[in-house]
């Protein structure tokens, strides 16, 4: 069962899990189960995504209950009215804040694209990787201005600093290290919180994270040898 962690009249959101698509796809064949679909059954009625999440990140996912609330919040986001915050653990020391302004091409076509980042936590654990003795990981808060494929996923790659779990855009040794390591297969990448106003409300939806990415962050916790604030 879906956990649905804010409802109104109009809109509903839900925690949804990793590895779940929010709809049909032609370039996912191999899934025979959706978001859309599961809440449809599990609310008993229709309900409208607002947005997209990709299949491999975790988070706050928000429908809409009727055709015209939908259109509403979808202005909202093309707007830009709508602030979203994610939670990303990635390889290696970030700096504490930036801005990533980096344009994205998707089926020929190339759009601005734009992230800002905050730094959350630093770790080191002496689990030696490739000629370094120890191995380096930061907790960062992404928050994008743009909404393109795979945004933060490639934009966090193009600074050298790629999400713990994402294929194809991560690092390919850390993902083996972290799976031979730890039994983590998941991508660490979630949605944490939505921000806009709808109907003279200001809503914010918070969204727990993962019990993998929980575990991968205690993994850290209980395995650094030094932590940086």
């Amino acid at each position: 069962m879906l956990s649905i962690i804010h409802e109104t009249d109009h809109l509903i959101a839900i925690n949804k899990p990793h590895g779940l698509l929010v709809h049909r796809t032609k370039i996912a064949n191999d899934a025979e189960v959706f978001a859309l679909q599961l809440l449809r059954d599990q609310v008993g009625y229709r309900v409208y995504p607002c947005h997209r999440l990709d299949r491999k990140t975790s988070g706050v996912l928000l429908f809409a209950k009727s055709k015209n609330a939908n259109a509403e919040v979808q202005q909202l986001f093309q707007e830009k009215r709508v602030q979203k915050k994610y939670i990303a653990l990635v390889r290696g020391f970030i700096k504490e804040k930036g801005m990533i302004d980096y344009d994205l091409t998707e089926n020929g076509k190339t759009q601005e694209a734009i992230t800002h980042f905050n730094l959350l936590k630093k770790y080191e654990i002496p689990l030696p990787f490739g000629k370094f003795h120890t191995s380096r990981y930061s907790l960062v808060e992404l928050s994008p201005e743009t909404g393109r494929f795979h945004q933060l996923r490639k934009h966090l790659a193009h600074i050298f600093h790629p999400i713990i779990g994402d294929r194809p855009h991560g690092c390919n040794k850390q993902n083996r290290l972290w799976k031979e390591q730890f039994e983590m297969m998941t991508m660490l990448l979630h949605a944490q919180e939505l921000s806009f106003n709808f109907d003279n409300q200001d809503i914010m939806i918070q969204a727990p994270m993962s019990m993998e990415f929980k575990r991968a962050i205690k993994i850290l916790e209980n395995f650094q040898s030094i932590t940086y604030l």
